[in-house]
């Protein structure tokens, strides 16, 4: 009996990890380990298992179960420490020996192979086997895996250990930001509370019912109490406002959802704010918080005909799938850093 360690993308409904387990232990399986990473198109099962059958017999009854791209590689009795002891324990060499980066992410991913690249080498064709983590202008770590494509989990844990070996960035008090937009207008930037409850409903109702129904799906005349309250939960997600001369001028939230590790944008934006940069400027300051908050992924779901946001999800990086509704949209923007094809 020997251990393996599976990989399986799986769909997002009830029941699927149950007939999963249930296959493996039809094959003799004992399953010591079990993590999960939300991914591009669905959800990755991972299991560390001691297993009689051999590799092909599990994939196929994985298959059989639901899985798809189903991978079964060897592992060590050494993969079976708890996870995340073994992340602190390397965050904990790297504060002390920096200059390691790159040999304790190849431990912390088991990696076959990480070096420093540098320039051109930094960008080349995607391969899912390789990931690029810049470090600096110019310069980054690439880690590379045959065996196992990386998952967007991985690659966003791996870019929060590799912010442990930078200098910390000076800190801002979120209530001191402000946006220079590219006219020279600026806006003061400051978490959403309940003293702007007046503020946000002035704004939402000096938007046209069109940004409105961007923003909601429908027109929504008036802003019902329970979605400005949910809005200011921080249980439920963060949310920030952008004002000019004591008006609330935009609103945009990150919502956390039930699928681990994803998080979502939504924006309401005052149409003579429109196109101006100011919530692409939000965008990016609710994308680099997910990312301190440690998710892996962030998703916006807007209505087809929803042009500029769609413009301003791609400026960013995001890619655009339609749903079952062929009037909606998603977009989902990786937080780790996916690349690239290593240097010939």
């Amino acid at each position: 009996m020997g251990f393996l360690r599976i990989r399986t993308t799986v769909d997002e409904r009830p029941g699927r990890l149950a007939s999963l387990a249930a296959a493996l232990a039809e094959k003799g399986g004992n399953i010591l380990g079990l993590s999960v990473h939300p991914d591009a198109d669905g959800t990755v099962d991972e299991f560390v298992a001691e297993i009689p059958a051999a590799p092909e017999a599990v994939r196929e009854a994985l298959e059989a179960a639901g899985g798809r791209r189903v991978q079964v590689v060897p592992a060590g009795a050494h993969e079976l420490t708890d996870e995340p002891t073994r992340a602190l324990l390397l965050a904990s060499r790297l504060r002390t020996t920096p200059w390691r980066l790159p040999e304790l992410l190849k431990e912390l991913l088991r990696a076959d192979d990480a070096r420093w690249v540098y320039g051109s080498d930094m960008s080349d064709l995607p391969d899912p086997t390789l990931l690029t983590l810049p470090v600096a202008d110019r310069r980054a770590i690439r880690v590379r895996r045959g065996d196992l494509p990386f998952t967007l989990t991985e690659a966003a844990r791996a870019a929060s250990f590799v912010r442990l070996a930078q200098p910390p960035a000076e800190e801002i008090d979120p209530a001191e930001r402000s946006v220079k937009l590219a006219d020279g207008t600026e806006t003061e930037v400051r978490p959403l509370t309940r003293v702007y409850r007046e503020a946000v409903r002035d704004l939402h109702d000096r938007c046209s019912p069109e940004s409105r129904r961007f923003r909601y799906f429908t027109a929504m005349p008036t802003l019902p109490e329970r979605v400005f309250d949910r809005l200011c939960d921080r249980e439920r997600g963060h949310s920030i406002v952008a004002g000019r001369d004591g008006q609330v001028v935009a609103l945009a939230s990150l919502v956390f959802t039930p699928d681990p590790g994803i998080a979502e944008l939504a924006f309401l934006v005052e149409d003579r704010w429109q196109g101006r940069g100011l919530g692409a400027a939000l965008a990016r300051m609710l994308v680099a918080e997910a990312r301190d908050l440690g998710f892996a992924e962030v998703k916006a779901t807007l209505l087809s005909d929803n042009v500029r946001m769609r413009r301003l999800l791609v400026s960013l990086g995001a890619t655009l799938g339609y749903t079952d509704d062929p009037g909606v949209v998603e977009a989902r923007l990786a937080l780790g850093v996916m690349a690239t094809a290593s240097p010939s």
